[in-house]
């Protein structure tokens, strides 16, 4: 098995930058929840660094007959609560570090959501356009292959992310169990129902912004029957948020996608314009007064602003110009250091993305408990549940953020190192 582990030992920049990467962003949070906290700088200093990341060499025979190989990755941030959780993506700027970064999150996020897991996190530097169906399940058997010792039900369960999807996570299961030789569906979540996937899955990050979202709207006492809310995103999350929050009663404004948005201030149908999934780039193809480039879709003024598309969207550059009372993070890190600093500043709240868009890893936990105890739910109880665990961590860091009058997203780290931190603490350190 083509393979190496190594450790991370990079230190961040003293300064915070607009291009930090994903990792400089996560150990710079790391430590600035530490300093609100009494914790053991040694625990802090064991956080900074990931527990392995491995990488790999994926190579495939293209239809063509050509081979090409290319570069995996899957970096295990901490698993002091449980097993390693996290996606796998498939994207050409896939890189060691990023993996690093996105691994530590998703420790934060899941500690936050209070979920006995870890974070993990990797993917595979290719652009999956690029692929056919029979190329793209060629990569991800031989990439399974390639980690097959460092994941597992209770070692390092993998999920969908950028570029993978429902059908790849079910290859990655059968090409485990087959070298298993047992079928073993908790492998991995995010998979279709039909083998043991669960109901809602999809649906849940979208799900848990709206339901963060609505929370945020009457913590400021705001009426949602009157809010007016953008989204810049439609795909899985924006769009699934954005449906709930109309059905609430809230006025969806605006939508974008890559190509572009469209805005209404008399409100969008949202259920009439096409998801991503249902039909790709179909929102500048809907009817509506006005249209905005992605850009000008984060300047509105609105009551409710919610980048579920890309990361480091809100910038130094355009920070000033957000006109939103409220940002709720449906993307991961869409807002840079710099702008959140910027929107503090301007006591504008910023709820954070390991807590608003958690419903993809708390979803992922109950698929996890379905496989072991081989018993689905129903997608009420599925909505039931992620509901009942959002409003409660909503509870923990609203009660961190009022008693200790930080920003929302160091409430939200404080709760989640906080954690993670008396597991090390109550677990020691192997000798």
């Amino acid at each position: 098995m083509a393979s190496t582990s190594t450790t991370e030992t990079e230190e961040p920049t003293e300064e915070p930058t607009e291009h930090e990467s994903a990792l400089q962003t996560a150990r710079r949070q790391l430590q600035h929840a530490a300093d609100h906290l009494d914790i053991d700088p040694n625990i802090v200093e064991r956080l900074k660094h990931p527990k392995s990341v491995h990488e790999v060499t994926v190579p495939i025979e293209r239809d063509d007959g050509s081979v090409d190989v290319f570069t995996g990755y899957r970096a295990q941030h901490d698993s002091v609560r449980g097993p390693h959780k996290g996606g796998l993506r498939y994207h050409p700027e896939v890189t060691r570090d990023e993996c690093v970064g996105l691994g530590m999150w998703m420790t934060w996020k899941c500690a936050v959501m209070d979920l006995p897991f870890g974070g993990a996190k990797g993917g595979i530097s290719v652009n999956p356009k690029e692929l056919s169906d029979r190329e793209k399940e060629q990569l991800t058997r031989r990439f399974t292959e390639e980690l097959r010792d460092v994941i597992g039900p209770t070692i390092d369960i993998p999920a969908p992310d950028m570029g993978t999807d429902p059908q790849t996570m079910a290859w990655l299961m059968d090409a485990y169990s087959m070298q298993e030789g047992e079928t073993i569906p908790g492998v991995v979540t995010g998979k279709p129902p039909v083998i043991g996937g669960s109901k809602g899955r999809d649906s849940a990050p979208g799900r848990s912004v709206a339901i963060i979202a609505r929370e945020a709207i009457d913590y400021y006492e705001k009426d949602i029957q009157e809010t007016s809310v953008a989204i810049q995103g439609y795909g899985s999350v924006g769009a699934n948020a954005a449906r709930l929050l109309d059905e609430w009663g809230a006025n969806v404004v605006a939508l974008s996608d890559v190509n572009g948005g469209i805005y209404d201030t008399n409100g969008l149908d949202t259920h009439s314009i096409p998801t991503h999934h249902e039909e790709p780039e179909a929102v500048m193809t809907h009817e509506a007064p006005e249209t905005v480039s992605n850009e000008e879709l984060l300047e509105l003024d609105v009551d409710v602003l919610i980048p579920a598309a890309i990361g480091n969207v809100l910038t130094a550059d355009n920070a000033d110009a957000v006109d939103a009372d409220i940002i709720v993070e449906g993307a991961n890190g869409p807002t840079t250091t710099a702008a959140s600093e910027m929107f503090a500043e301007r006591d504008i709240p910023v709820i954070p993305d390991i807590l608003a868009n958690a419903g993809g890893v708390t979803v992922s936990y109950f698929e996890w408990l379905q496989d072991i105890n081989r018993r689905a739910w129903s997608l009420e109880r599925v909505n039931d549940e992620l509901e009942t665990e959002m409003l409660a961590a909503w509870t923990d860091v609203r009660e961190e953020f009022e008693s200790r009058d930080v920003t929302w997203r160091d409430a939200a780290y404080i709760v989640a190192l906080s954690r993670v931190a008396e597991a090390h603490d109550a677990r020691g350190l192997w000798p």
